[in-house]
């Protein structure tokens, strides 16, 4: 085994495990401040920042035109690369903060509500405050800088919740989540540029746009259209319900989003750099993919299906009664939600050999599927809505599948012997504790009771079973745990 294996091995180990961090302070973070937004405001101070939200997203994926992951996608990307995306995402960002100041009396009009007028001028400043640590960002992920990624992110959400919750508190509704987004924002570009050791120079040079935009128009578009995909039932729930429904929707959908994103942001740390870096060696891609895909599979199984099965104790317990609606919708999302850590390492797998207009195409298909059933479905109420979605998004693993069969030779049974026995072991512990528990009555106790058990008979039949990837992960914590003795 050379040096440089051992220094990338190294370098993966060292990233999932700050990107690891990162996600789970922020989820953790996220988990006790969404609590108390919950019990503060009202599913429809939820549903008015869920209809504008897809606005703010698609205005961020056009001032950044997928330029971080070309960044990262080039072997030595230089001074001048990073200063030219600098100046570009700036500009853009402020074309298209003017057009959305002008065209936000149309989006209000579009939801009947005159009051997102001025929550959408407000809001959008978001995404032009984050224009100017794009670069900063996309020169930490291409040089596995994951420990300051890790830090940045995790200082701009306590300081973005303590904010939120606080003007909550003081009355401010809607607009403590509408603030809460815009301090996230502006914290984490400072943080950025106070570890970032590159710095803009004032000057502007177009030729990395034109070398670079082939690439990353395609993963701008497609980074559009998975935010359309995201958020599809926000904007027909906006439009064709009332806000209370798209309220309870969104409160579903947030909390199965920092559930599945925990392991979603970790792995999307390391991935595409990784794949980047063995792009040269084809087989030891494919075996880094894998490791990554069972090492993902392994936790993001038990964790979504067991969230979905404590949803109603959880909801109930931590933000009231009057979401009891979201409940019965987050134990939906969380089938499709243990699968979109792994769709992440399989599009990345994409991207990382050049096929960004595949990644495109495949995007928007999911788009174009998802808009149609939904379309179909919503004279038959949300619920029907949300089953359809789940359906359609966990049956789209294979179709990325097949991509990455055509690329790399990773075959379906391959793929199936990777994931299948953490989803059925992960399955039947969740059934097994639902029965054993079915008889106690006490939401908290049954809470605690089911997330101790679930956790000990998975481990159980993962260390029975002799699982490996268990055993890496076991030897990684000890090796740090060792490391950070006297």
């Amino acid at each position: 085994m050379t040096n440089d294996t051992e220094s990338l091995k190294e370098k993966t180990a060292k990233g999932l495990f700050w990107g690891g961090m990162n996600n789970g302070v922020q989820q953790l973070i996220g988990l006790v401040f969404g609590i108390i937004l919950g019990r503060l405001l009202s599913p429809d101070d939820f549903g008015m920042i869920a209809m504008i939200t897809i606005f703010t997203v698609i205005a961020v994926e056009l001032q950044s035109s997928g330029f971080k992951t070309a960044l990262a996608n080039m072997e030595h990307p230089t001074d001048n690369d990073y200063n030219s995306v600098f100046w570009f995402n700036i500009a853009v960002s402020l074309c298209i903060y003017v057009i959305l100041f002008f065209c936000a009396p149309l989006i209000a009009s579009y939801y009947h509500q005159p009051a997102l007028t001025p929550l959408c001028r407000y809001v959008f400043l978001s995404f032009v405050f984050s224009s100017f640590g794009l670069a900063q960002s996309a020169y930490l992920y291409k040089n596995l800088r994951t420990k300051q990624q890790a830090k940045s992110g995790m200082t701009a959400i306590i300081i973005s919740n303590i904010i939120g919750a606080v003007m909550a508190w003081k009355g401010f509704s809607y607009w403590s989540l509408a603030t809460q987004n815009i301090v996230y924002v502006l914290f984490i570009t400072l943080m950025y540029w106070h570890y970032s050791d590159w710095r803009p120079r004032w000057h502007f040079d177009p030729e990395p746009i034109k070398r670079m935009f082939p690439f990353s128009c395609k993963i701008m578009f497609s980074a559009i259209f998975t935010q359309v995909n995201n958020q599809i039932l926000n904007i027909l729930l906006g439009r064709f319900f009332k806000p209370e429904d798209a309220g309870n929707y969104n409160q579903a959908y947030q909390w199965d989003y920092k559930c599945f994103n925990l392991l979603q942001g970790m792995v999307q740390t390391v991935a595409q750099p990784v794949f980047v870096d063995l792009k040269s060696d084809g087989e030891r891609q494919l075996r880094a993919m894998r490791k990554l895909i069972r090492f993902t599979a392994f936790l993001s199984f038990p964790l979504l299906f067991g969230f979905g099965m404590v949803s109603h104790e959880f909801i109930i317990t931590a933000i009231g009664e009057k979401w009891s609606t979201s409940a019965s919708y987050l134990q939906l999302l969380c089938i499709a939600g243990a699968f979109m850590p792994i769709n992440t390492l399989l599009y990345n797998m994409i991207i990382s050999k050049g096929k960004s207009d595949t990644y495109m195409w495949n995007t928007l298909a999911l788009g174009i599927c998802q808009l149609i059933l939904m379309l179909v479905l919503y004279p038959y109420g949300v619920r029907t809505m949300i089953i359809g979605y789940v359906i359609l998004n966990t049956c789209w693993l294979f179709v990325w599948h097949h991509f990455v069969q055509q690329l790399t030779g990773y075959r379906l049974l391959s793929l199936l012997k990777d994931i299948a026995p953490f989803a059925l072991c992960a399955l039947g512990t969740m059934l097994l504790t639902a029965f054993i528990t079915q008889g106690i009555q006490n939401l908290v106790l049954l809470l605690i009771v089911r997330v101790i058990l679930a956790v000990i008979i998975y481990y159980l039949i993962m260390r029975i079973a002799g699982a490996q990837i268990l055993k890496d992960c076991m030897q990684f914590i000890l090796s740090k745990t060792k490391k950070q003795a006297p």
